[in-house]
Order: structure tokens, then C-alpha cells, then sequence
């Protein structure tokens, strides 16, 4: 054990003399092993995980070996060194955690290895801990300048060597950890970067992906309604900075779509959507705008154009293709698209605004028989508005009860006699007077409103017809006959609305009789059957009215059991002194008489009609020759006075005809 009290004299006071020449030849060769060679402690003991790797510098070999074994004893590596050269070499090989450095060796001086240390980029972190009997003030200066952390005079006590040679390697421990940490901090700040730019880079494309949803047709892929009105923003911008910039917009509605949907399928519906959008894009250049506004409706923002026969020229184009039928796995559909066309011009200042008129162009060309496109007018938008009154004060009226029912009677053209009443409707409208059904039935039919007249018409009539039997008609057998809409025959509880109003009103269902359009029977061909079965089991009767004006089908009159057929006054108007018409009208009364029904005639106006009416073999008419639509009260009146009409003469009874 070296003792913890031994003070050694200063090195340079011992000079090799005092040792045999041999002796110090064996001491330098054995200190240069243990330089470049160490295993452990000098003393024998075994070798361990040393508690720090050190580089003793020294040109006194018994200090050597007085630091090596004291150090060796607490566990340190230790490496010697005899001068400056051999230091350097040792410390760029062996990369000591710590070195004790003297300053007073020959050749080169400790300031000169510590400067040469701090110079390489190597070295230049190992610490070093001056060792010298040197105790000036300002040798310690230099010693710290030249980059020592610390500074020991000979003669030294061994404690404090090991105090601050352990001071210096906690230090440099700490500086390790440091390093180490600060290594797996930016390592991990690496890495947490890369998250994060994957992470921004994923979310920019999630939010690409959003904003892309959000201005695209799922479907289609094509823009979206918010993606086209934003284009046309900007377009409508343009013309006020151009006062010569055009543009169009041209709005397409498939037609009979909805045909293709209850026939084939939604899927099939999809897929020919599809189809289309793919075949309007091949007729598009950029910047050409085509977007699907919902459903069976696109559009189409033409840019730059000269005028409207850009636009009118496009729509043609766009006729044209679609005349090709769509192929649909063993479907062949035959499509084609109502276009509405609105010049874009300084004049707009709102988007809504050009697509509300396009719109209202394109309804016009599908009114005038589809597959063809109208160009905006203002007296469109003028229609579109007052479309717009009259549906609003139509659905006031139904909540005011505005309505009030006419009665006009339908006569036997053999006894002259009234067998039953037509019921129609009328609007007492509060600013307007009475308004006929031709100025408001086609908005009533459009917006579905005539669903609910419909019923109301039909409750006023049964319930009228009832008190009239209760208490004038009797026995008489006088029959109501009231009009039902194609949306009305259409409804799937038609049969228990007919059965609720015949229990209300307590009329019996042989008095009614309900007048048909042909359209009612074509538009709901598959549940026609089924109604007119129940309504025969019922005992109501059924006629076809308005005959002959549009799409007739012998099939159909054969195939449903009608009990009256209504010849049109169009063809009746026309049998007076030129007998135009004859031919046609006997024609219609012997068609109806072969497939078992009655006919009535609508609008007779003379004497002449009549007789020629009966000639032909008509049971029964109607028309302002009997008598005009009568209010309940001057109906009442018509059949207390039971009047009779003969041929070719008014009443003969004492009945004021109105």
C-alpha cells in the first residue's frame, strides 16, 4: 500500500545519476510498455472495468510509478509517458479520458504538449491536470491559457490528486452523459422531424383529399355545384374588368332518367350517369367547365366566347352525340338532355342568378318536347315568376278554402233529361274574381297541389250529391261524376281515401262515376289493373275523358273496363253546318259502343250539334247549349225544375236557363 501521507520531493531534484545507468534503460522500456499496453493495475491486481483511462505525463520515472500505483490502487487505467513526444503519441493512439501533465520536461515543455493537444481536432477535449513545483502566479495563468482545467504543485498530497482526479472525471463523465444525451436528443428530434413531415405531408394530403371531395361529384368525378358557382363568380368578375368578355352558361337535365332508374335500376341509373359525364367531357376543352349539379342535372361554363352561337352550337354538338345509344352490359339506352342556355354579360351580378335562368331555359326546352335546347329571354323569367305567385297563392287558397265546385249537368240525348253532374272546380280568388281551371290546373299538376283539390272537389261533390238525393232527388237516379288527376290516380291509397269519403258522406258508391285521363292509365300501367278492380267491385264508374287528344291506345280501352267514353269538344265544335269532324266522332261513338260503353259529348253549343249527336248514336251531352258550370244554389234549382230538352229546342219546362 502507498501511504496516504508521502509527500514527494520535487522531480527534478533526482537526476538519473542516482540511478545505475542500466536501471533507468530497464525502467524506460518498461514504462513504454505500460504506456502503450495497459491491463490493469501495475501492482497485479487483477484486471476490471476501470474507473477512468489516464495518461500520466512525467520525465521522473519513480514519479511515474508513485502516481501509476496510487491511481492503480482505485481502480483507473493508467498509461505513462516519459516526455512530451511520447504524450503526444499516446493521447492521439490511445485517447485517454484524463492526463496528469508535468510542465519542466526537457525538448518540450507540458505548455508546449498541452497547445499541441488543444490544436487537434482529436485531442482537443481530453482534459488536462498541470503537475509542477513551478508556483508562480503566472505559470498558472499559462497553464490554464494553454488550455489546462486544473493545476497541482509539487510537492502534492496523494489525496488531493485523487480528488481532483476524480473531480475531473465526474466532470468528464458528466460532459459524456451530456454529449450522449444531447446525441439522442437531436437523433430523436430526427426522427420526431421525419414523423412530423410524414404527418404534415399525409395530412396536406388527407386535406387535398377533402377539398377535392368537397368541389367533386363522388359519382362522376366531375366538379361539384359549390366547385362550378365558384368558376362562375370569377367569370361574372371578368366581365367587369372586360366590358367585352363573354361566357355562357348551358344547363342539361337527362331526360326520361327517371324512367331509365324505376326500369333498370338505380345501379344501371349510376353507371349511365357515369357514362354521360365521360362522353360530355370528350366534347370539352379547357378551360371548359363541366360539373354535375345533383342528380340528372349538369352544367356547363363555356368561357371567352364571341356570342350565343357558341353556346347554341355546343348544345348541338351535345344532341347530337347523345343520339348514339349508352351500352350498358345487355341494356341499350337511348338518352338524351333538355338543355337551357344564358348568355353571361356585365349585366348579371350574382351566379344564382345566371343558373336560376339557365334553369328556367332549360324547363322551357323540355316543355316543347325535350331533347332540344331553348336560350334564355327575359319573358321566361317573367313566367317563372309569376309561376312562382301563382304556386304560392294556390297553397294559400287550399288553407283559405278559396275553392268552390260548379255543377254543370250532363243530359240524355234520348230523353232530353239530366242523369248526372259534372263537379269542376273553380277559384274564387279574393283580387281576381273567379278564375277558370285552365289558368291554374297546370301549376296545381306541377307542384303537386292538385292532389289535395282533388279530394276537396271530391268530398263537396259526394257530400252535395247526397244532400240533393236526401232531400230532392229521392229515387231519381242522378249520378256525380268528378275528375281525377293523374297524380291523384297515382296515389297508393286512393282506393281507402275513395272508401273514407264515401263513409263520410254517406253517398252511395253507384252515385259516383270518376272521369280518367288516358295519360293516368299509361303512367301507372302496372297498378291500373289492381284500381280498376277495386273501384268495379265498389260499383263506381269509370270514364275516359278528353278522348282522342292525345295518346290514344285501343289496347288500353280493351283491356280496362270503362263505362262511359267522353268524346272531346275539340272534335265536337267542328260537326256544325260543315259537318267537319262527323266521320271522326262516329268513328269514336261506334268504337265505344263495340267495347260496351256510353258516350258523352263534351261542349255542345247548338241545336245543330245536338241533332247531329243523336244522329250518330251519342247517349249523352254536356255543354253551355244545356247549360254553363251552376253554383249549388242555381243547380238545386236546375233539378227541382226538372227540365227536359227535345231536339233541336231549349226547356220546356218553366226553368230559367242560366
Amino acid at each position: 500500500m502507498v501511504s496516504r501521507n508521502l509527500s514527494v520531493v520535487a522531480a527534478k531534484e533526482q537526476t538519473s545519476s542516482d540511478l545505475g545507468g542500466e536501471a533507468v534503460i530497464a525502467n524506460f522500456k518498461s514504462e513504454v510498455y505500460y504506456a502503450l499496453n495497459p491491463v490493469g493495475s501495475r501492482n497485479g491486481n487483477p484486471a476490471g472495468a476501470p474507473k477512468g483511462d489516464l495518461l500520466i505525463v512525467d520525465d521522473t520515472p519513480n514519479n511515474l510509478r508513485f502516481l501509476s500505483a496510487a491511481l492503480n490502487e482505485k481502480g483507473h487505467k493508467v498509461r505513462s509517458a516519459l516526455d512530451g513526444q511520447m504524450a503526444l503519441t499516446v493521447a492521439r493512439a490511445a485517447m485517454p479520458d484524463l492526463i496528469l501533465l508535468d510542465i519542466k520536461m526537457p525538448q518540450m515543455d507540458g505548455y508546449e504538449v498541452c497547445q499541441r493537444l488543444k490544436a487537434a481536432q482529436k485531442t482537443r477535449e481530453i482534459p488536462v491536470i498541470f503537475l509542477s513545483a513551478l508556483d508562480e502566479v503566472l505559470d498558472k495563468v499559462k497553464a490554464f491559457a494553454v488550455g489546462g482545467v486544473d493545476y497541482i504543485t509539487k510537492p502534492f498530497q496523494l489525496e488531493e490528486v485523487l480528488a481532483r482526479v476524480e473531480n475531473q472525471l465526474t466532470i468528464q463523465a458528466a460532459k459524456a452523459e451530456i454529449r450522449q444525451l444531447n446525441a439522442e436528443l437531436e437523433q430523436r428530434v430526427i426522427q420526431r422531424t421525419v414523423e412530423l413531415e410524414r404527418e404534415i405531408a399525409e395530412r396536406q394530403r388527407v386535406q387535398e383529399q377533402l377539398l377535392h371531395m368537397a368541389l367533386h361529384d363522388s359519382l362522376t368525378s366531375l366538379p361539384n355545384r359549390a366547385f362550378f358557382m365558384k368558376r362562375l363568380e370569377q367569370a361574372l368578375e371578368r366581365t367587369k374588368q372586360r366590358p367585352d368578355y363573354r361566357f355562357a352558361v348551358l344547363f342539361l337535365d337527362c331526360d326520361r332518367f327517371k324512367m331509365v332508374n324505376d326500369s333498370l335500376g338505380h345501379l344501371v341509373g349510376d353507371r349511365l350517369l357515369i357514362a354521360t359525364a365521360r362522353r360530355l367531357e370528350q366534347l370539352l376543352h379547357p378551360p371548359t367547365i363541366l360539373a354535375r349539379l345533383g342528380g340528372d342535372e349538369f352544367a356547363i361554363l363555356l368561357e371567352d366566347i364571341e356570342g350565343i352561337r357558341d353556346a347554341t352550337r355546343l348544345a348541338g354538338q351535345i344532341h347530337q352525340e347523345m343520339i348514339v345509344p349508352f351500352q350498358l352490359d345487355e341494356h341499350k339506352v337511348f338518352f338524351n338532355v333538355s338543355i337551357g342556355i344564358v348568355l353571361g354579360t356585365k349585366d348579371y351580378h350574382q351566379s344564382e342568378h345566371l343558373l336560376r335562368d339557365a334553369d328556367t331555359a332549360m324547363y322551357r326546352a323540355k316543355a316543347l318536347g325535350k331533347a332540344r335546347y331553348q336560350v334564355f329571354n327575359r319573358e321566361m323569367h317573367r313566367r317563372a315568376l309569376a309561376f312562382l305567385k301563382l304556386e304560392t297563392e294556390l297553397r294559400l287558397a287550399l288553407e283559405r278554402q278559396e275553392f268552390a265546385v260548379r255543377y254543370q249537368p250532363i243530359v240524355s240525348l234520348t230523353t232530353g233529361k239530366i242523369t248526372e253532374f259534372e263537379a269542376l272546380v273553380r277559384w274564387l280568388h279574393p283580387d281576381r274574381g273567379m278564375i277558370e281551371p285552365a289558368a291554374f290546373m297546370p301549376v296545381a299538376e306541377e307542384t303537386g297541389l292538385i292532389v289535395p283539390i282533388d279530394l276537396w272537389v271530391l268530398r263537396q261533390a259526394c257530400h252535395q250529391l247526397c244532400l240533393w238525393h236526401n232531400q230532392i232527388l229521392g229515387q231519381k237516379p242522378v249520378k256525380i261524376g268528378v275528375n281525377l288527376s293523374v297524380q291523384q290516380f297515382s296515389q297508393p291509397d286512393l282506393i281507402e281515401l275513395l272508401d273514407g269519403i264515401l263513409a263520410e258522406t254517406e253517398l252511395d258508391s253507384q252515385s259516383l262515376k270518376l272521369e280518367i285521363v288516358e295519360s293516368a292509365i299509361i303512367d301507372n300501367d302496372r297498378s291500373a289493373t289492381r284500381i280498376f278492380e277495386q273501384l268495379k267491385s265498389r260499383q263506381i264508374q269509370l270514364s275516359i275523358d278528353d278522348f282522342g287528344t292525345g295518346y290514344s291506345s285501343l289496347s288500353y280501352l280493351h283491356r280496362f273496363s270503362f263505362d262511359t267514353l267522353k268524346i272531346d269538344r275539340s272534335f265536337v265544335s267542328r260537326i256544325g253546318e260543315n259537318k267537319e269532324n262527323l266521320e271522326i266522332v262516329q268513328t269514336i261513338v261506334t268504337l265505344a259502343h263495340n267495347l260496351g260503353m256510353s258516350t258523352i259529348a263534351e261542349g255542345i253549343e247548338t241545336a245543330q250539334q245536338l241533332v247531329q249527336l243523336r244522329a250518330l248514336g251519342c247517349e249523352f251531352g254536356q255543354g253551355y247549349f244545356f247549360s254553363k258550370p251552376l253554383d249549388r244554389e242555381s243547380a238545386e234549382a236546375m233539378v227541382l225544375a226538372n227540365p227536359q230538352w227535345l231536339t233541336g229546342n231549349r226547356s220546356v219546362s218553366n226553368l230559367h236557363i242560366i
